[in-house]
This record gives C-alpha cells, structure tokens and sequence, in this order.
C-alpha cells in the first residue's frame, strides 16, 4: 500500500501524530527495518475511515507504546466465556483502563477452523465481517494450536460475535487446561507425500473429545497434532503431546527413469553432494549408470531426498503413522521432543480410525488421573520413566522407541541387531491384531 508522505514520516518517527492519536515514537522504530512490521497492521486498523474498531486500536497502540516505555505488560486475566462452555475465551483486561479507556477490554475468542485448513472466500469474508461488526479487526491465522485468533472484542460483544460465528457453523476452541482445537496439514488434498487421511483423523478425534476442550478439566492443556508424512509441516512432533506423523512400512518407490533425469538435469557432482550425501543414514548409493539404490533397512524417513526428487521417489505403498508422545515448548522441564510410542499404526479403515480413537481415550484418561497440577504429558513420562507409562496406556516396550543401544562395558550389545530382526519378524507375523502389533 502507498502511503502519503505525512504517514510515511509518521512511521519512521519524523512526525507527530495525527490528532487524537497517541504518539508511538518506539513503535514507530519497528517499522523503520526492512521487514513488515505488525505495527503497521495495527496502525492499519486504527486508521480505517468510520470503523467501529478504530478507537479501540488507538488505545491499544497507546498501551503498547506505554508498555514499552515502562517496560513492563499491563494486561491482567480474568473470566469471560459464553452460554455453555467453560473455554475458548482468553480473557485480557488492562491494568491501565483510565488511560486507555477504549481498549479497557481486548479479548480473544479462539475459533475452530476447518480440519485441513480449507476455506471458501466467501466464508473467509463471513469470517471477517463479523468481527468488523463485533472486535477489532484483528485476526491471526492461526494460532499453535491450530485456532483461528480473533484478538480483541469486549465483554459485552462476545457473546454476540460467538452467536454469529455458530451461526455459520464455526465452534469456539480450547483454552486453559483443556484439549486444544488441534491442526491436521491439507495433505492427502493436495500433497503426495500423504501416507493417510489427516483430515478424516482429525475430526474423528476431536469430535471424540469435545466436552475436554469446551469445559476444561484436564491437569493441563493437551494438543494433538496430524501431519501426513515426517516433514511435519504442523509442527507436531516438537509442539503437540499426541503427534500422528504419516510414513510407509515397506520399501521406497523409486522410479530409475525419473532418477537418471534428475541425475542429466542437474549434474552427477550435484545430485551426490546435495542427495546421496545429505542422508543421515547413508542409505542411498548412486551407481555408474545412473541408478538408484536404496538400503530400505537403514532408512529412517527423514523425506529429504523424497523432497528433492518428488519424481523420482515416493512413499511405500503399505502406509499408516507414527504415534510421538511428549511434544512441548519450555515449562517445568525445558522443551521436549516427542518419543516414539507406536512405531507403526495402520489408518485404512474405519476400524483403524476407531482403534486410533481409543487409544487417545487410553492416553487422555491416564493423564487426567495421574499428571500433576500444570504438567504436559512428556513432563508425566520424564516424571515416572517410559516404562511405567507404556504399561499404563497398554503398549508393549519395541525397539524403535531406543535412540541408541546401550554401549555399556557391563552390557552386551554385540548381538543387538539379531535380537531386533527377532522382534520385527515376530511384530510382522502378528501385524493388525492390536495397537501394538501395528
């Protein structure tokens, strides 16, 4: 957007503001750098011409210029829900009311959006209207819990932008200690490195557990997280407690005629240094024609090479997912990455989506009963050990969830690999009678 020179000098601090508005001297720095700045959104919005929300967004301006002079926040909780639901509303009244009347009250409704991320304009537009009529006009798509964020609505208006946003079919998300709203990738819509139906996964779980988002009685928030293959584009194995992460039990597809393509496009040296030599197992090999090979049994699925030659490779064609426990950002312990708990879980069937159901019905009711006050789930298993919590949610103990063997000199690990091969070969015979067969 072209802006005339008074706003132009205003953003780089060169001017006073217009009157009425609050001077931002320190937020004006935050434009003057060579990336968008969220300033400017916000300024966007306090400048809109006969909009409802321009006072509140002046004020709100004038706080966060206060803030940052004080250095110090000056928003503080509170309760604000609607008719029926214990959740979904992040509270946030200022501490500074009096200076800052108009934004006194500066809620967050989080809205659930579609499994998959797909809109219509016109619903987005729906979407939009309504909080023009009703918040402030700011919107963040999406949150880390996969919400829609509408940031900044009275009390008096929240009931009523809820009202309507149910009206068009939308439902509020969790908040507090609750299971949140979740995130599931487009996937099998539109990428072909899909390995299951994230969508269909999705739903049928959180639909599952509704009452656990919409009246919050958990130790503390819960996320579950789909993604359809390990490039984990939502994020789930490092921000969720229950990762559904997409991958392929048999052999890689490889088609040699699209790898001597791909070899003859883009250089024998290249496809070596930035292909076979960028795998973290060393499990591919190219040979003097040209060919591709594949030592299936040291690849992990870390999708890189399928990522660089999308023609070439692709995903087995017995698929299912991976199960990760654990996933969270700092807290009691420091951020965790989720641990492999099913290392394979075939989703095929409606049965399968039914088996996946319970068993997030097992994990959900062992960690309402047994996690501590304000403790994620990884934080319950670092507390009372793997092997505690396996026996608890009825998961028998595999090797795929070792890191490493043991190197210990009072421990024999020598025979390490053939005992492995034992249990695979025992875990293929009985595959698809239980959860942990998968």
């Amino acid at each position: 957007m072209s802006q005339d020179k008074t706003g132009s000098d205003r953003a780089h601090g060169k001017g006073s503001a217009a009157a009425g508005q609050h001077p931002t001297p320190l937020l004006d720095q935050l434009e003057s750098g060579p990336w968008p700045s969220f300033v400017t959104g916000l300024k966007r919005l306090r400048d809109a011409p006969d909009k409802p929300y321009a006072p509140m967004m002046n004020d709100l301006l004038g706080q966060l210029e206060h803030s940052y002079t004080e250095r110090l926040g000056f928003w503080k909780g509170g309760t604000v829900s609607v008719f029926g639901y214990g959740g979904g509303v992040i509270p946030r009244f200022s501490e500074v009311a009096d200076r800052f009347p108009a934004s006194k009250e500066f809620h967050t409704l989080r809205i659930q959006p579609p499994a998959g991320y797909h809109y219509t304009t016109d619903l987005l537009r729906q979407l939009c209207d309504i909080w023009e009529r009703y918040g402030s006009g700011l919107v963040a798509l999406h949150g880390q819990s996969g919400d829609i964020m509408f940031q900044g609505c009275s009390t008096e208006n929240v009931q009523k932008a809820f009202d309507e946003f149910n009206a068009i079919g939308f439902d509020l998300g969790g908040a507090g200690p609750a299971l949140r709203t979740s995130m599931s990738c487009v996937g099998h819509a539109r990428c072909e490195m899909s390995c299951y139906d994230e969508v269909k996964a999705h739903r049928r779980v959180i639909n599952e557990f509704l009452d656990e988002m919409h009246r919050p009685a958990l130790p503390y928030k819960f996320k579950f997280k789909f993604s359809g293959c390990a490039n984990d584009c939502v994020n789930a194995i490092h921000r969720s407690d229950f990762a559904v992460i997409g991958t392929w039990r048999d052999d890689m597809k490889v088609d040699q005629a699209e790898v001597k393509a791909y070899v003859a496009k883009v250089g024998r040296k290249y496809a070596i240094d930035h292909v076979i030599a960028m795998c973290p197992t060393r499990a591919l090999s190219l040979n003097d024609d040209d060919t591709l090979d594949v030592d299936n049994r040291s690849c992990v699925r870390c999708m890189h090479c399928l990522n660089v030659m999308p023609k070439a490779l692709s995903p087995g064609d017995v698929r299912g997912a991976s199960i990760l426990m654990g996933g969270k950002r700092a807290l009691k312990i420091g951020d965790l990455m989720g641990t492999m708990i099913v290392p394979f879980f075939k989703l095929e069937t409606d049965e399968d989506f039914e088996r996946l159901v319970e068993f997030a019905r097992r994990v959900i009711d062992f960690f309402a009963e047994n996690a501590l006050e304000h403790e994620r789930i990884g934080e319950t298993m670092d507390r009372i050990g793997l092997p505690a919590f396996l026996e608890a949610i009825g998961i028998d103990p595999d090797p795929n969830m070792v890191n490493h063997p043991r190197t210990s000199c009072y421990v024999r690990t020598d025979d390490f690999t053939d005992e492995a091969a034992k249990f695979f070969e025992r875990k293929a015979r009985e595959a698809g009678l239980d959860v942990a067969a998968d």
